[in-house]
């Protein structure tokens, strides 16, 4: 590959000089009997024992340990709707990571087109090739849509990852950051600003933990079935958040005595209402590549504070998540992921923690490497309870 594309000499650039994967052949075609043995003639008596028991695809085939990476382009990173083409550097990447941290394959796909209908009449022609399929970068409310079509379609795991992978690593550092405070689940009062996929994930995965207290919001305050512009996830959201507590109004109003704030909205947060947070609050400022509250202020205002940022402690990180996940439903080819596998991934993460527990180390770093064997065999395990897995 040539060194003289357009942005040469800048070290990021250089490392995507075509592309960050390729295809790798795990069979050797070295000589005559062994072309026969991989392709013609001998491939047919592998073809015609799979079409008179399709199980056996699961043996012999790469399908069962095969992810389809899925996007349309439309809310890729903080970036936006950058379209299909921009977004397959992304899809390389999440690819890599799944091989690197789950040693799971997978294939980006960016499709062109936003239209809910033919994405996921897609997906489900193409399903036959893959073992499970990760929704990426999809914008709301869409892509709440497009999952639960697919979930309903298909017998094969399907994951939307800005939502549940998000959630799973949200739950998990909070997890800790509530025993590490002396509060627990049903006593905290917790504060969720953006009621995107993220938002909405991290907010169910939260009531399914426990938390009573749970306020969402928009850009036009908390979600409240009074409201009369919510969305249909919005409004079912509301009805069993801010509707139990009677919550409303903006978000000075609902982060004053609040013990947890999460930002998976992009926005930014007064000091002067981080200030009215309760005592040894928690703060998950998320946004990248700009935390809604920079940790040198939530610091001043909280006991424990994450981000999503490499270069500070404590970093949501959904490769913490996602790889295994997948391994694990791959490992017990189980059909589904279901709540039960999400929040063991979750307590399977925030056990690795242990008696290190500390206000900067809240959550594994995704470089442990414990942390991919140990999520696949809580969420290996969560399957077989969920009567999920196949084997």
């Amino acid at each position: 590959m040539t060194d003289t594309h357009p942005f040469a000499g800048d070290p990021v650039f250089d490392l995507h000089v075509g592309g960050k994967m390729a295809i790798a052949a795990t069979a050797s075609v070295h000589d005559r009997e062994a072309l026969s043995k991989a392709y013609t003639p001998g491939v047919a008596r592998v073809c015609t024992a799979i079409a008179e028991q399709p199980e056996l695809a699961e043996i012999y085939t790469w399908v069962p340990n095969t992810v389809a990476v899925v996007t349309d382009g439309t809310a890729v990173l903080g970036l936006g709707d950058i379209g299909p083409a921009a977004a397959m550097p992304v899809m390389e990447g999440k690819a890599v990571l799944f091989k690197e941290f789950g040693g799971v394959d997978s294939i980006p796909i960016c499709l062109d087109t936003t239209d809910v209908d033919e994405i996921v009449e897609t997906v489900i022609r193409m399903a036959p090739s893959f073992g499970g399929i990760n929704l990426e970068d999809i914008s709301a409310p869409r892509c709440f849509e497009i999952e639960d079509r697919l979930k309903e379609r298909l017998e094969i795991p399907v994951f939307h990852d800005d939502q549940h992978g998000t959630a799973v690593v949200t739950l998990a550092a909070l997890e800790n950051a509530l025993k590490l405070t002396g509060r627990t689940p049903e006593e905290a009062r917790v504060v969720i600003s953006g009621a995107g996929a993220a938002g909405v994930a991290v907010a169910k995965i939260l009531l399914e933990y426990g938390i009573k207290d749970l306020a969402v919001l928009d850009r036009k305050g908390v979600l409240h079935t009074s409201r009369e512009d919510l969305t249909p996830s919005k409004r079912a959201l509301a009805a069993v958040t801010a509707d139990r507590t009677g919550r409303t109004g903006d978000l000075a109003t609902v982060m004053a005595g609040a013990d947890v704030y999460v930002g998976v909205s992009g926005g930014t947060v007064d000091p002067e209402i981080v200030a009215t947070m309760a005592d040894e609050a928690i703060i998950f400022a998320m946004a990248n590549p700009d935390p809604e509250i920079h940790p040198d202020v939530a610091h001043q205002h909280a006991r424990v504070v994450a981000t999503g940022r490499s270069d500070f402690p404590n970093q949501i990180n959904n490769v913490l998540a996602f790889p295994g996940i997948f391994r694990g439903a791959f490992d017990v080819r189980a059909t589904a992921i279901t709540e039960g596998m999400k929040l063991a991934a979750a307590r399977a993460l925030a056990d690795l923690v242990g008696e290190d527990l500390a206000e900067d180390y809240i959550i594994p770093a995704p470089f442990d490497p414990r942390v991919g064997p140990a999520v696949a065999a809580a969420v290996g395990d969560a399957a077989r309870r969920d009567g999920v897995a196949r084997r």
